[in-house]
């Protein structure tokens, strides 16, 4: 057989479910562990930068500014020698004096009432802020931060009285919002990355955490797929030790009360089975002397009749679903043609009138439990007949996965609601409320088809009355050929 690549659409759709698959996680339990530990980690991250930012920005600050002052200080000492000898080269002594680079110095004389700049052009205490400026002249020495030409500077004022002046010098702090921007940037860039890890820890450790979870859930498939003997194994934590013998003692309560129940039904059936022998041996008996009892007499003998071949094809169905339940009897497995095992079915228990189709040919053949297969289709058929006028058509198709069974019939379908109810035991549709029947066959085909790897259900058929289909799973090879009709 040759291989089948995937197209493109097949492509995008497996992209689509594996991202429908992924935010379907992270809305359960782990995405909101990845949520938790994401925020805390962004939380932790954020008031770390903050600290570090507001400690780092006040270190840088001071460090600068302590150098700034210790320079100013050391160039009013110098104006302070070199005015006070030669006051009337102020000017050319302040131009001349030495301060950081892209700094500026502005020297105040009173006797003069004139601000010596040392650039005029580009600086002048017209640059300087006011309040500086003010509480300088007033006496106080200051300093205080603000812009020129959108750089950040810091402006100090120092007072004089020796020279009766004051001087005035604003030095750049680029350097420092230089590094303070390369730090914001360092540390949103390890916010962002912090919040990534922590997602990543918490995705990780979700995996850890929910391992249990998953055993607790494997398991509970486990027992809902009918394995009650499956127990969850014990846990070295003391909580989930408490969770692993609180769900093992449940599903030991669960099972005791299966099988007490399983038990009754199987001994109820058991007993009953030798008086409805009786019943039906002595109506055998008195069915020949039918003719002797008066027309009144023969109702009510045909009544009893019906009744107690009904009761005896009931107690039949639970000893079967009974030993269903309880797994017992041996599995006949042998290598057959499916749809050449239906139609003799079909025909050995006078239903070789009805229509057959199949699309299976002769080597087409699989391993499956002939006893179960016949059980299948009898009940289908015999359902179809007490209930719905009778089968109108039996087909029997495949392909490579699978293998089917359709039995339609001639009744008026089922209504939507009751698709899935009648397989239940004794459930009835609505149109077999009246008919004889113990309401059990359906369900046994559900129970066998089941045990073959598949399921049982209906649907409407293209005549309007029911198609009720069931699958198997194939086993083998297969072969699949063209429609034989």
């Amino acid at each position: 057989m040759q291989g089948r690549s995937e197209t493109p659409s097949s492509d995008r759709r497996n992209v689509f479910s594996r991202l429908g698959v992924f935010r379907h996680n992270l809305r359960g339990l782990r995405g909101r562990m990845v949520l938790y530990f994401s925020l805390s980690a962004f939380a932790a991250a954020v008031s770390l930068s903050i600290v570090t930012y507001a400690s780092t920005r006040a270190y840088l600050l001071d460090q600068r500014s302590e150098l700034a002052t210790s320079q100013a200080i050391n160039n009013a000492q110098l104006l302070r020698t070199l005015v006070g000898v030669n006051p009337q080269d102020a000017g050319d002594i302040v131009t001349n004096i030495r301060t950081e680079a892209g700094g500026y110095a502005i020297l105040y004389l009173n006797d003069e009432d004139s601000f010596f700049a040392q650039e005029p052009l580009r600086f002048t205490q017209s640059n300087l802020p006011t309040d500086l400026l003010t509480r300088t002249l007033g006496g106080k020495s200051s300093r205080q931060r603000f812009e020129f030409n959108g750089e950040p500077y810091e402006a100090l004022g120092i007072s004089i009285s020796a020279i009766s002046g004051h001087y005035f010098e604003a030095f750049p702090l680029t350097d420092v919002e230089r590094t303070l921007n390369t730090i914001r940037t360092t540390l949103t860039f390890g916010i962002i990355l912090i919040t990534l890890a922590g997602g990543i820890f918490g995705f990780s450790s979700s995996s850890s955490v929910l391992r249990p979870l998953r055993r607790v859930a494997s398991v509970a498939t486990d027992i809902a797929s009918g394995g009650l003997d499956v127990r969850l194994e014990d846990e070295r934590d003391p909580e989930l030790s408490r969770l692993a013998d609180s769900f093992n003692n449940m599903v030991d309560a669960v099972q005791t009360r299966i099988q007490r129940e399983t038990r009754f039904a199987s001994d109820v059936s058991h007993e009953l089975r030798s008086p409805i022998t009786a019943l039906a041996a002595s109506v055998e008996v008195m069915q020949s002397r039918r003719d002797d009892l008066s027309d009144r007499n023969k109702q009510a003998f045909d009544i009893i009749a019906s009744q107690v071949r009904r009761f005896d094809r009931t107690v039949l169905d639970l000893l079967e679903l009974s030993r269903l339940d309880a797994g017992a009897g041996k599995t006949q497995e042998e290598t057959v043609n499916l749809a050449d095992l239906v139609k003799r079915v079909a025909q050995r228990h006078g239903f070789a009138e009805i229509p057959f189709a199949t699309n299976l040919g002769d080597p087409d053949e699989t391993v499956l439990d002939k006893r179960r297969i016949e059980r299948i289709v009898l009940n289908l058929l015999e359902n179809a007949r007490d209930h719905a006028g009778g089968a109108t058509a039996i087909s029997v198709t495949g392909d490579e996965r699978e293998l089917r069974i359709a039995v339609e019939d001639a009744g008026a379908g089922v209504a939507q609601s009751e698709r899935e109810r009648i397989f239940e035991r004794f459930a009835r549709g609505t149109a077999s409320r009246n008919s004889t029947g113990s309401g059990l066959g359906l369900a046994i085909v559900q129970e066998h088809a089941r045990a073959l790897g598949g399921k049982a259900w209906v649907e409407i058929s293209t005549s309007g009355g029911a198609r009720f289909m069931v699958s198997i799973l194939r086993s083998g090879s297969t072969e699949l050929t063209k429609p034989m009709l």
